[in-house]
């Protein structure tokens, strides 16, 4: 190492000396652009450096996108089946509630229940207060001009408010539901358990009437009942704050209001209220006797009139009505006649046969035609199309004497 500076010495001093020259030179020289200058050897200095830190920037990443694209991700196919497990069990949840559900429209109905919707609402805006921490109720701008009655449901979009006490001409006054002097019948979401809200003389609501054994716990939403017949069942008047055992076996349940009581400045005045009996889904009704009996063939029905000069077929053993000859237009003759005719292509009957013979089988009629009448029933022989001929009269057979 000596041997070498030594030997080198000149051209490393000569070396240092530029290098110090050049460094000199950049820290005085300034580049100017339009908006800023910076010297040179901090441009020098951001090129060098640079390029390390972009190899840097590039490992972390690579290393990251590793870590989260793989290493991170080993548990996914297993997190995915208990994913996929979980959506068939919801669906399966799901097609259990609808059936329950259905059940429960179906029972409404046998049981004659009737449900509260509101359809008919007028909005109002509030003008005033009573002024005293005795009474807590407001004044509304809309009165007995306005369609407005006593005993009216008064809510907001948040939950209920309370309810009209007193109505004048154009304003009424409207009792809060954290009043001491209200009562709202209530029940609690979850538990289902039914009280009385009612206001105390420090503008707080309590829900009464609850039994001591009931568990209630803080954070359950409790909704009006429509036991009242103030209120439509199912508004939202507020959640649980507080359960505590309170006089009389039973418990003492802090709510609170769901609506903004200290800031409310419009509010809806429900005005109607309709009463619907619940109808249960007949859409997919239907018997196994009814399926059954639309999937089996139907005989076709039978033609009610037939079409003039027609004759139908009678019967073997029956008379034909001379009336519905005529009214077909078809000639009729005495009976037993040689010249009675069933039609214009009917041949004459043949004679009976000597001795009392049995009868002779004879053609049937044409088609169309009606047998002649007292004939006995022919013997049906194969259909066979001849032209057609005329009849001929034969004289009557001769019985041989015994």
């Amino acid at each position: 190492m000596e041997s070498f500076l030594g030997r080198y010495r000149n051209l490393i001093v000569l070396t240092a000396v530029l290098f110090a020259q050049i460094l000199g030179l950049a820290v005085q020289v300034k580049r100017t652009s339009d908006t800023e200058s910076s010297r040179l050897i901090r441009v020098w200095a951001v090129g060098a450096v640079t390029p390390f830190e972009k190899a840097l920037v590039w490992v972390q990443t690579s290393t990251g996108n590793l870590w989260h694209n793989y290493f991170y991700l080993r548990g996914v196919r297993a997190e995915n089946r208990q994913l996929k497990e979980q959506i068939e069990y919801m669906r399966l949840e799901q097609v259990r509630m609808s059936q329950d559900a259905e059940q429960a429209r179906r029972l409404q109905a046998l049981l004659a229940f009737k449900e509260q919707f509101i359809s008919q609402t007028m909005p109002a805006q509030v003008i005033g207060s009573s002024g005293s921490e005795q009474s807590r109720s407001v004044y509304i701008d809309k009165g007995e001009k306005h369609g407005i009655k006593p005993d009216m449901a008064v809510i907001t979009a948040d939950g209920v408010v309370g309810k009209v006490l007193h109505v004048y001409g154009s304003t009424s006054l409207v009792l809060l539901i954290s009043d001491q002097s209200s009562g709202v019948g209530a029940i609690l979401e979850k538990s289902r358990l039914q009280g009385i809200l009612r206001g105390t003389p420090a503008g707080e609501v309590t829900l009464e009437k609850v039994m001591g054994d009931e568990t209630v716990l803080p954070g359950e939403v409790v909704l009006t009942s429509g036991g009242d017949r103030i209120f439509p069942k199912g508004l939202p008047i507020g959640t649980v704050t507080r359960a505590f055992p309170g006089s009389e076996l039973f418990l003492s349940i802090r709510v609170k209001p769901a609506a903004n009581l200290s800031k409310v400045e419009e509010v809806l005045v429900v005005t109607r209220i309709d009463e619907r009996q619940a109808e249960p889904d007949r859409s997919n009704a239907g018997r196994a006797v009814d399926i059954l009996a639309e999937r089996l063939p139907t005989v076709p029905p039978k033609p009610e009139n037939a079409p003039a000069g027609t004759a139908t077929a009678a019967p073997p053993g029956t008379t034909q009505n001379p009336s519905a000859s005529a009214a077909s237009g078809t000639p009729q003759k005495a009976v037993g006649s040689p010249n009675s005719v069933a039609g214009p292509e009917a041949k004459p009957n043949p004679p009976a046969p000597a001795g009392g013979g049995p009868p002779v089988a004879r053609k049937p009629a044409a088609p169309g035609t009606a047998p002649a009448v007292g004939n006995p029933p022919a013997k049906i022989l194969p259909k066979t199309v001849k032209p057609p001929a005329q009849p001929k009269p034969q004289p009557p057979a001769q019985d041989n004497p015994q």
